[in-house]
């Protein structure tokens, strides 16, 4: 076996273990949809930021514990948004000034939020690697976004044109989920 080979199997390893810790028990509570962004996700910025397995198990939990902290703020601002649009006619002044005052209070725990987290990233990865991690992210936005609009073009086309197959999410190398 040459080198490359050797690399390409600890790389597959180093996935293979980085998905079985993460994933544990919560794949049961999955949908096969979620299963496969999940792991698309993973091993998206595992390859990304080149992890090795000590970063990984230090860094999912951090990063997973992030995420959930982002999205919980992100839904509370779209759940405010949403109520304004559907009753902006029917609210008092004092309630859109309220409305607004909360959505600036939620940007800055976003903000907040991930200044905390970089100082968490900053002490389980190099610099270098912080640093992928962000691009990673909208690398990784951009490409869903892409899979979302060409997954709709395939199903107005296939309306028209009758049953058939669906894409899936392919990353720039043309690995699919």
């Amino acid at each position: 076996m040459n080198s490359y080979n050797i690399l390409y199997m600890k790389k597959g390893i180093t996935l293979l273990l980085t998905l079985t810790l993460l994933t544990g028990n919560k794949i049961a509570a999955q949908t096969p949809a979620r299963e496969k962004l999940d792991a698309y996700r993973i091993a998206f910025f595992t390859r990304r930021l080149n992890l090795t397995p000590q970063e990984a198990e230090k860094f999912w939990p951090v990063y997973n514990e992030f995420q959930a902290k982002r999205n919980s703020i992100q839904t509370e601002r779209g759940n405010i948004n949403r109520n304004v649009n559907q009753n902006e006619l029917n609210m008092s002044e004092k309630e859109m000034t309220e409305a607004a005052d909360k959505l600036i209070s939620l940007e800055l725990q976003e903000a907040n939020l991930a200044q905390e987290y970089h100082r968490k990233f900053r002490e389980i990865l190099s610099p270098v690697k912080v640093l992928r991690l962000y691009q990673a992210e909208n690398q990784y936005r951009m490409i869903l976004l892409q899979e979302l609009r060409q997954n709709q073009e395939i199903r107005n086309n296939l309306q028209k044109k009758g049953p058939g197959t669906g894409g899936e999410f392919r990353d720039q190398s043309g690995m699919g989920l």
